[in-house]
């Protein structure tokens, strides 16, 4: 999605913020790309986001520091700010947080009928886009199940962290958009996780989110960069021919 597209709606909630802060801003763009709307290879235009977000360009280039910090966006040198294409490095990193937190979230968060209720929503979701053959929306469904995994811990900070994470994902899942296979294969694996927890099987579930053990995500780390060929800058081209990640290669 183009960048001006992507700050479509940015101007009401301008007015319901309170305030513009470094990390109002950080968490603003954070989102837009963890949702899928700023692609890799955006360029981030200091002048029309600025202006858009009602904040000084002090304010955003310290915005994008903390982003860059995050490998969420990329500077390059006389060319400005894109969003970052990731690196096999950031995929190992995507599964070394998430090893740690959404284990642990599944065996000691709450789990209120509501959330199970949500849970199950975000797999209906998933089956829906999967008979439609709809990565985009396969893909997006995945995203709002970790999330709902992790907000289980009740812990805003954890939250937080997982939004970072969740960023990061996005732009290794625009990288795999025309290989329908990655995300078709998790739909029911995940729609079995929500079944264990809903009847109380958490040390169960708690196995089905565990990423790729050491040995495995190194490997899965290499077939991505093997897949994602030719970075430039923060663009991102695939390589020639399709699934390139069998199923059960990458657990994202």
């Amino acid at each position: 999605m183009p960048m001006n597209a992507a700050l479509e709606g940015i101007s009401s909630e301008v007015q319901a913020t309170h305030a513009h802060t470094v990390s109002w801003v950080a968490g603003l763009l954070r989102s837009r790309i963890s949702a899928g709307q700023l692609a890799p290879g955006t360029k981030l235009s200091e002048q029309k986001l600025s202006e858009a977000l009602g904040v000084s360009r002090n304010t955003l280039r310290e915005a994008f520091t903390v982003l860059s910090g995050e490998s969420v966006v990329q500077r390059i040198p006389n060319r400005g700010v894109f969003v970052a294409a990731p690196q096999a490095e950031d995929v190992r990193e995507i599964y070394r947080v998430r090893r740690l937190i959404e284990p642990a979230a599944v065996l000691w968060g709450e789990l209120p009928p509501e959330a199970l209720d949500a849970l199950d929503a975000i797999i209906d979701r998933a089956r829906t886009a999967l008979a439609a053959g709809s990565v985009r929306d396969m893909a997006d469904a995945n995203q709002d199940l970790h999330k709902a995994l992790v907000d289980l811990s009740g812990s805003a900070s954890v939250a937080e962290l997982m939004e970072k994470v969740l960023a990061q994902m996005r732009l290794v899942f625009h990288a795999l958009a025309t290989t329908p296979d990655f995300h078709s294969h998790y739909v029911e694996r995940n729609a079995a996780l929500v079944a264990q927890l809903r009847a109380g099987r958490r040390d169960e579930a708690r196995g089905g989110t565990a990423p790729l053990s050491g040995r495995r995500r190194a490997g899965a780390a290499g077939a991505y960069r093997g897949c994602v060929a030719g970075v430039r800058g923060a663009s991102v081209n695939l390589s020639p021919g399709l699934g390139c990640f069998p199923a059960g290669h990458l657990v994202l």
